[in-house]
């Protein structure tokens, strides 16, 4: 696993071109999107409700979020890194959406508002060192009914090893590692 300043400074390096490798998976088979909208949906959020992203990066749940929240409800944006959070203003500009917040801040230290409807991390939280800790700070923040939604890595079962050594290797550059994977 890497520090965290390891993960800022390649983080900060990646920012740029960072939804651009994203998207590539999809050359391997991997379905981001389809995995990013399942994850929205299993908050089962409504107009006007309040959500929280660990780790939002750049921003490519923002669409998502924004369209199950509206543009009465509030996306509130937590990264650690500011050249991610950068581009994630962008695209909250180029879209005109005026009801997301972002707060460059390490998610460990992130004091959740209470009675938030939601809280999401995808692909992030398990290379954060403190994620139970957050887990655990956020659940105690979400409103009765709120969901706390995570899609991250994991080993498969009965899959052979080589194929989940090819993945973490073929995502090794946005910090996954083996040990993370199990």
């Amino acid at each position: 696993m890497l520090t965290k300043q390891e993960l800022v400074s390649l983080y900060q390096k990646r920012a740029k071109n960072y939804d651009l490798f994203a998207n590539l998976y999809y050359l391997i088979g991997f379905r981001e999107l389809v995995y990013r909208k399942q994850a929205v949906a299993a908050l089962n959020l409504k107009t006007g409700d309040t959500v929280v992203e660990i780790a939002c990066g750049t921003g490519l749940n923002f669409s998502l979020l924004h369209n199950a929240v509206g543009p009465s409800g509030k996306i509130i944006g937590v990264d650690i890194t500011d050249k991610m959070l950068e581009q994630a203003q962008q695209r909250i500009d180029n879209h005109g959406w005026a009801n997301i917040e972002l707060i460059k801040t390490d998610a460990a230290d992130y004091i959740f508002p209470k009675g938030i409807n939601g809280i999401i991390s995808v692909f992030a939280i398990t290379l954060i060192p403190e994620y139970a800790q957050i887990i655990e700070n956020g659940s105690r923040a979400l409103a009765k009914g709120g969901r706390f939604a995570i899609l991250d890595f994991k080993e498969p079962e009965n899959r052979p090893l080589c194929l989940t050594k090819l993945f973490v290797f073929l995502t090794k550059g946005f910090g996954v590692s083996l040990d993370l994977a199990v």
